[in-house]
C-alpha cells in the first residue's frame, strides 16, 4: 500500500521490457549491466539508476525516437543515436553525460520552449510536467528566440469532454496520446494532422473530443507528458498528494487503480501500470466515472418507515438495526424460520458477501441466501461444474496473447469489458484470427485494424444449436484431439457424446437454417477454431442469460475439450463477469445450496466444518432461489428480505411481478449507496458504503483476488461489512471481527481453494489467483493444465430444444438486451456521473428493413410489447442489429426494459433469458401505461424523502 504521494514508486523505464533467452552485457557511464537482447540502451541505463532526459518516451509504449532528448554517444557509432531506439549489443559502450550531449540537448529543449506558454506557477501540471522535469534536467535557462514569430499560444482549447480539456497551445508533437490509443487502447480515434511546424492532435470521426471516435478511456491524457491533455478534477483542484492503491468496482476485469488524493479528497484515479489485470490501462468508467460516491444523491443516514407509503424517519444505526432485526423474528414468529432471507451483492466485496450468506444461515436459521449472479452467470457456474469439475474460467486475461484463434460468443467485451477487449485487439493486430458468434454486428467484428474473419449472425436462442453444429464438423471430420481426449476425459462419456454430435440432425445442414447462418460458414469457422493453433473461447451473458443457458456453457467446455484447447496458455473456457465481483460472490456461497467454496449443503462433513466454526446447527436443505423468493412472496410465505447492494426491482426480469412480490413482503431491508428502485420497495434503508469507503477483496472474471483499499471514511458512518455485523448481533447471533482481514482469514480457514490467502500476501503479491492453496502457494493462472479438477473431463450431451418464447403474427421481432460502455448495469453509478454525455436513454436498436415497414424514422417513439408488458422507448435505426430482431440495454430504470421481458428462464438454474423475448414494436406518442405508473410511484416516493429532508431541516432550525 502506498500511502504518500511519490511518482518515483512508479518509475517511467522509458521503453517497454523484452524477454530473451540471449542475455546482452554493455557498459553504460563505465558501469557494466547484462540485459535481454532486445532492450533499449534507454531502459538498460534506466536500470542503473542513470536518467536519460526523454519526452516522446514511456515504458508502457514503444519506442518512438521523435523528441531527440535522449541522444547518447557510443563509441564505434557515427552521430548521436536516439537511446530509445537503440537496442543494446554485445559490449556496447554508452555515454549518457557529456558536454557535446548537454549542448544538443539544451539546444533541442530551447526549441519546445520557444514555442510552450511559460506559465508553470498557474499551469495545471505545475510539479508534475515531463516538459517542466526536462527543463531543469539539462540545465535549460534561457531562450533565445522571442515569440515574435509565428506559434501555437493563441490555438483554441477545446473543453468538450467531461472528464478532460485537450489545450494545443501545450502541445509538444510527442505522439505519446496517438501511439497510447493505438497501442494501449486499440481505438485509433487520435491522429496527427498537418505537417511540421502546423502538426498538431487531432481527434478523428468529429469537431471536437465529445462528438469524435474517442472512448475516453484517459489513456492519451496518461501518456501525455504535458498539461495539453490534463483531468478537469486535476485543473480544478490541484495536483494530488498521496495516493493509496486499490481495485475499480465495475466490471469483471478488476483493474488496478492509484486514487490520488489531495487532503481526503479523491482528485482523479489512475490506471495502475503494476495492476496485473489491466497493466496501466483503463475505460471511461474506472478512470472517470467515480464521482457518485459524493453525489448528493447519497443516503447517509439509516432510515425506517412502517408502510411504503409512509414518509421515511430518520434515525441512528442502532434504532434501524433494532427495528429490522425486531422485525425479522416477529416475521419469523409469525409465517416460520423460512419466511425470511437474503440476497447479497457483487458490487460488494467478497468479505461482506460472506457475511451476508453467514448472517441468513447462521442468525436468520434457514439456506434463502442467492445473489446476482442468479441472473447472469449462474449457469457457468452449473455449466463448467458439470464438464469440468470447476465453476469459473480456466485462464487469466494475458492468455490471450498466446492464443491464435479467438472464438468470442454472446458477449460484447468492446463495451462490457473494455480494457480485456483492448488487449484482445492486440492480439488480434498481431495475427490472431477471430470468430465471433452474435445476433448483432458488435464493434469487433469490424473495428480499427481488428475484423472477424467470421461472423456468425445467429437468431436469439439458438446458441446450443450453433455448438451442436461445430461440434459437429469437428467430430465428422475427424478434427478432434484423440490423444488428449483419451488421456483427459472420461471415455464412455466421450463415445456417447461423439454418437450425439455425429447424427445428421446436428449438422450445419440441419441446423444453420435453424439459427440463420449459412452452413458454409459454420463448417469454415469451425475448421479454423479445430486447426488453427492455440483456440481460446470467451463468452458472456448472451450465452448464459438463455432457457438453455447451462446446456451452452456445456457445449462450450465440450469444444475446448475435444480440440485439446484446454489447459495451458492461449487456450481455455472463459466466461466474461458482468459485475466487478460477481465470481467472488459465487465463491463465498452465495448460492442457496452451496457453502463458500462451491460445496453443497447437504454434505454432512462440510456442513459440520462450517458448523463447528460458526457454533449453530445449519440446515442440510436448499434454500430458496431469487425467483422462489418471489413466488413465495406471492404466496404469502416470504415476507422479508435483507438485500445488499442489489437492484432486483430494475434488474430482474418481469418488473411488475418483481414489484409485487417486493409489495406483498412486511419487511424489505435495503442496504445502498441510494434510493434505488427497489429501495423504493423498503421500510429500512441502511446507508451503504461505495468501494472508496472499505477495505476488503473483488475477485475478477480470472479468479483474481485483489484489495480494496478503503480511500475515505464511510460517509454513512459504517462500512457494508460493519453494518452487516451489526445486524447479526442485534439477532442475537456474535460476530466480532474488527477487521475484514480478519473475515479473509476465517474464509482460507473454511475454504480450500482460498487456503493460502491473506492480506499479506495479496500485498506481497499484489493480487492472487485461486485456487491458493498448499498445492499452489502463489495462486493458479492456468487451471486444469495436468488434469481437471474433477479428474477427468467429461463430455455432456447437449440437445436443442427451442426457447418457449416464440414469435408469432401479434409478437413477430426477438428482443435482446445488453449493455453499453458508458453506462453500468442498472446505470445507478454511472447515471450520477458525467457518463450520460454519452448515453442519456436506453434506446432501441431496430433494422431500417423493420423500421420502415412499421413507419418509424430515428428518434420516434416507440412502443416495444411483450407477453410480460409494455413500455416505450426512442428508436435507434441501425443495420448493427439483423432483420427480425431488436435491441436494447437496460441503464435506465424509467425505460423499463425489464418491464418486457418474461419469467422464461435457464432449466438447470433458473438464469432469466433475457436475450430472448417476442415483441411488436410501433410508433407511438406517449408514455405506456407502466410508464405513466412508475413515473406516480417514483414521484411519490421521492416526496417522501423530501418530506424526510424538510423535517430534517426544521428540527435543526428548532
Amino acid at each position: 500500500m502506498i500511502n504518500i504521494f511519490d511518482p518515483a514508486s512508479d518509475i517511467d523505464l522509458g521503453t517497454p521490457a523484452r524477454e530473451s533467452e540471449v542475455q546482452v552485457s554493455l557498459s553504460i557511464d563505465g558501469r557494466e549491466i547484462t540485459v535481454p537482447a532486445g532492450t533499449s540502451v534507454m531502459r538498460a541505463a534506466a536500470l542503473l539508476g542513470t536518467t536519460i532526459p526523454k519526452l516522446c518516451a514511456t515504458d508502457s509504449l514503444e519506442a518512438f525516437g521523435s523528441c531527440r532528448m535522449c541522444l547518447v554517444e557510443i563509441d564505434g557509432m557515427r552521430g548521436y543515436p536516439a537511446s530509445c531506439t537503440t537496442p543494446v549489443s554485445e559490449g556496447m559502450v554508452v555515454h549518457t553525460q557529456t558536454p557535446k550531449l548537454a549542448t544538443l540537448r539544451r539546444n533541442v529543449m530551447e526549441l519546445y520552449i520557444s514555442d510552450h506558454p511559460l506559465d508553470c506557477l498557474t499551469c495545471s501540471a505545475n510539479g508534475n510536467c515531463e516538459l517542466q522535469t526536462v527543463a531543469g534536467q539539462v540545465g535549460l535557462r534561457e531562450v533565445r528566440y522571442g515569440y515574435e514569430g509565428a506559434n501555437h499560444l493563441d490555438d483554441q482549447k477545446d473543453q468538450s469532454n467531461p472528464y478532460f480539456d485537450y489545450e494545443p497551445s501545450k502541445c509538444i508533437v510527442c505522439n505519446r496520446c496517438v501511439r497510447a490509443c493505438e497501442e494501449t487502447q486499440g481505438t485509433f480515434a487520435l491522429t496527427i494532422t498537418g505537417r511540421g511546424f502546423e502538426s498538431r492532435v487531432s481527434a478523428a470521426g468529429g469537431e471536437d473530443f465529445l462528438d469524435s471516435e474517442c472512448v475516453s478511456c484517459g489513456a492519451c491524457v496518461q501518456a501525455c507528458p504535458t498539461a495539453t491533455l490534463m483531468e478537469k478534477s486535476v485543473i480544478e483542484m490541484g495536483q494530488p498528494e498521496r495516493s493509496v492503491i486499490t481495485t475499480c468496482a465495475y466490471c469483471g476485469v478488476g483493474c488496478s487503480f492509484r486514487a490520488e488524493l489531495k487532503g481526503d479528497q479523491v482528485v482523479r484515479m489512475v490506471p495502475d501500470k503494476n495492476g496485473q489485470a489491466n497493466h496501466g490501462h483503463s475505460c471511461v468508467k474506472g478512470r472517470f466515472a467515480w464521482g457518485y460516491a459524493t453525489h448528493p444523491d447519497r443516503i447517509t443516514k439509516p432510515m425506517i418507515r412502517k408502510h411504503i407509503d409512509d414518509p421515511w424517519q430518520e434515525v441512528s444505526w442502532d434504532e434501524a438495526v433494532n427495528y429490522a432485526a425486531s422485525e425479522f423474528r416477529r416475521i419469523q414468529l409469525k409465517y416460520g424460520r423460512d419466511s425470511i432471507g437474503g440476497i447479497t451483492s457483487s458490487r460488494c466485496t467478497n468479505e461482506e458477501t460472506y457475511l451476508v450468506q453467514k448472517l441468513v444461515r447462521a442468525a436468520f436459521g434457514n439456506n434463502n441466501v442467492d445473489t446476482c449472479a442468479r441472473v447472469c452467470h449462474s449457469p457457468t457456474g452449473y455449466g463448467l461444474k458439470q464438464t469440468l469439475g470447476e465453476s469459473a474460467g480456466t485462464q487469466s486475461f494475458d492468455s490471450v496473447m498466446q492464443a491464435d484463434v479467438v472464438l468470442v460468443i454472446g458477449a460484447n467485451p468492446s463495451d462490457a469489458h473494455p480494457v480485456f477487449a483492448s488487449q484482445l485487439k492486440r492480439r488480434l493486430r498481431q495475427g490472431a484470427r477471430l470468430i465471433v458468434i452474435d445476433p448483432r454486428r458488435i464493434d469487433l467484428v469490424d473495428s480499427p485494424h481488428a475484423r472477424a474473419d467470421f461472423h456468425l449472425a445467429l437468431r436469439p436462442g439458438t446458441n446450443v444449436a450453433m455448438l451442436n453444429a461445430l461440434a459437429h464438423v469437428i467430430v465428422t471430420e475427424n478434427l478432434l484431439n484423440q490423444p488428449f481426449i483419451d488421456a483427459r476425459c472420461e471415455s464412455a462419456d466421450f463415445a456417447r457424446w461423439r454418437e450425439f454430435v455425429s447424427k445428421p440432425e446436428n449438422s450445419p445442414e440441419a441446423l444453420g437454417p435453424i439459427c440463420g447462418v449459412s452452413p458454409d460458414d459454420i463448417r469454415a469457422a469451425a475448421r479454423l477454431y479445430a486447426t488453427g493453433g492455440n483456440a481460446a473461447i470467451y463468452y458472456g451473458l448472451g450465452v448464459t442469460e438463455h432457457s438453455q443457458g447451462s446446456t451452452a456453457v456445456m457445449g462450450i467446455a465440450n469444444l475446448a475439450m475435444v480440440t485439446g484447447n484446454i489447459g495451458r496458455e492461449g487456450v481455455g473456457v472463459n466466461p466474461l463477469r458482468g459485475q466487478n465481483n460477481v465470481q467472488g460472490s459465487c465463491d463465498m456461497g452465495s448460492f442457496p445450496h452451496e457453502l463458500p467454496g462451491y460445496r453443497h449443503v447437504s454434505n454432512d462433513a462440510v456442513r459440520h466444518q462450517f458448523e463447528h466454526a460458526w457454533g449453530v446447527t445449519l440446515q442440510p436443505d436448499p434454500g430458496l432461489r431469487i425467483p422462489n423468493m418471489f413466488e413465495a412472496a406471492l404466496d404469502g410465505t416470504f415476507r422479508a428480505l435483507y438485500c445488499q447492494g442489489e437492484d432486483i426491482a430494475q434488474s430482474d426480469p418481469n418488473t411488475q411481478h418483481v414489484t409485487a412480490a417486493l409489495s406483498a413482503m412486511e419487511c424489505v431491508v435495503v442496504q445502498d449507496i441510494f434510493l434505488n428502485e427497489t429501495a423504493k420497495f423498503a421500510h429500512v434503508f441502511l446507508p451503504g458504503s461505495s468501494f472508496l469507503e472499505k477495505d476488503g477483496t473483488f475477485t475478477n472474471a480470472e479468479r483474481r483476488i485483489s484489495r480494496v483499499r478503503k480511500v475515505m471514511d464511510p460517509l454513512g458512518g459504517k462500512a457494508d461489512w460493519e453494518a452487516t455485523i451489526a445486524l447479526a448481533n442485534a439477532l442475537g447471533y456474535r460476530m466480532d471481527y474488527k477487521h475484514p482481514s480478519e473475515i479473509m482469514d476465517e474464509i482460507a480457514r473454511l475454504t480450500p481453494t482460498f487456503t493460502r490467502v491473506s492480506y499479506a500476501e495479496l500485498d506481497r503479491h499484489g493480487s492472487l489467483q485461486w485456487p491458493c492453496n498448499d498445492a499452489a502457494p502463489d495462486g493458479t493462472p492456468t487451471m486444469h493444465i495436468e488434469e481437471f479438477v474433477r479428474g477427468k473431463g467429461r463430455f455432456m450431451l447437449t440437445g436443442y430444444v427451442p426457447t418457449e418464447e416464440k414469435v408469432n403474427s401479434r409478437y413477430p421481432l426477438l428482443l435482446t438486451t445488453g449493455r453499453i460502455l458508458s453506462q453500468y448495469n442498472v446505470g445507478a453509478q454511472t447515471r450520477r456521473t458525467d457518463n450520460v454525455a454519452w448515453h442519456e436513454e436506453d434506446r432501441l436498436e431496430i433494422h431500417p428493413t423493420d423500421a420502415e415497414s412499421r413507419g418509424i424514422v430515428e428518434g420516434d417513439w416507440v412502443g416495444v410489447g411483450s407477453r410480460a408488458g409494455q413500455t416505450v422507448l426512442r428508436a435507434k435505426v441501425s443495420e448493427r442489429v439483423a432483420p427480425g430482431v431488436v435491441y436494447t440495454t437496460f441503464h435506465f430504470p424509467e425505460s423499463g426494459a425489464n418491464v418486457i421481458t418474461t419469467d422464461n428462464s435457464d432449466w438447470a438454474t433458473n438464469c432469466p433469458e433475457y436475450k430472448v423475448t417476442a415483441v411488436e414494436v410501433s410508433r407511438v406518442y406517449q408514455p405506456s401505461e407502466w410508464q405513466k405508473r412508475y413515473q406516480e410511484f417514483s414521484d411519490e416516493q421521492r416526496r417522501l424523502l423530501k418530506e424526510r429532508r424538510k423535517t430534517e431541516k426544521a428540527e435543526a432550525r428548532r
